[in-house]
């Protein structure tokens, strides 16, 4: 796996803001995997492979999903914002022909997480967070608690997911809400 091939498997794919973004989360993933002592080659591959789907128009986006079969629920129908990691694992393995399951997930879950969360897919979902190019309040809080816990940062993060939602009176993905309990539960009596 030669990072330069993906950095030129993604230009064409990607806007030069995501296409930056996509580098600045594949640091951040590597940085993340060392120090939490997770696979950093697949770190690698995941943080820079994980939006690759997300500036596909989404009438296309809808296309290709058909074509792959892949089936939304009602609440992934009404968030656009979630197709592109659907779109993203289903092409990285049918195109790109990636067959690790760790990677897949991780670039399938980066935008709801999931109950039982890999360390991989934790670190990736934390990255997209906290990469060099994110400036929105409270990321340098999300910054810290990610240096001294994957797991307190996991729960902060999905604790700005659902805020956002809620504040948009938009649905919360079920994957989100297992994710959250499951953290919560885990850190209340670890």
């Amino acid at each position: 796996m030669n990072k330069i091939d993906y950095e030129a498997i993604i230009k064409p794919f990607l806007s030069q803001k995501r296409y930056d973004h996509s580098l600045c989360v594949r640091d951040a993933a590597v940085r993340l995997a060392k120090k939490y002592e997770a696979n950093v080659e697949k770190a690698e591959v995941a943080g820079i492979l994980h939006d690759i789907m997300k500036d596909v128009p989404p009438e296309e986006q809808l296309k290709m999903m058909m074509r792959y079969d892949i089936i939304l629920t009602d609440v992934e129908r009404s968030a656009q914002k979630l197709w592109h990691a659907m779109l993203g694992e289903a092409y990285l393995e049918k195109e790109l022909k990636i067959a690790d399951a760790e990677i897949l997930n991780a670039v399938r879950y980066h935008t709801t997480g999931r109950a039982h969360m890999t360390l991989l897919d934790k670190i990736i979902f934390i990255a997209d967070f906290i990469s060099a190019d994110r400036d929105y309040d409270g990321v340098e809080a999300l910054r810290r608690a990610a240096d001294v816990s994957l797991e307190q940062a996991m729960i902060e993060g999905m604790v700005y997911t659902i805020q956002d939602l809620t504040k948009g009176c938009r649905a919360i993905h079920p994957d989100t809400i297992a994710a959250y309990n499951e953290a919560v539960l885990k850190n209340k009596y670890s």
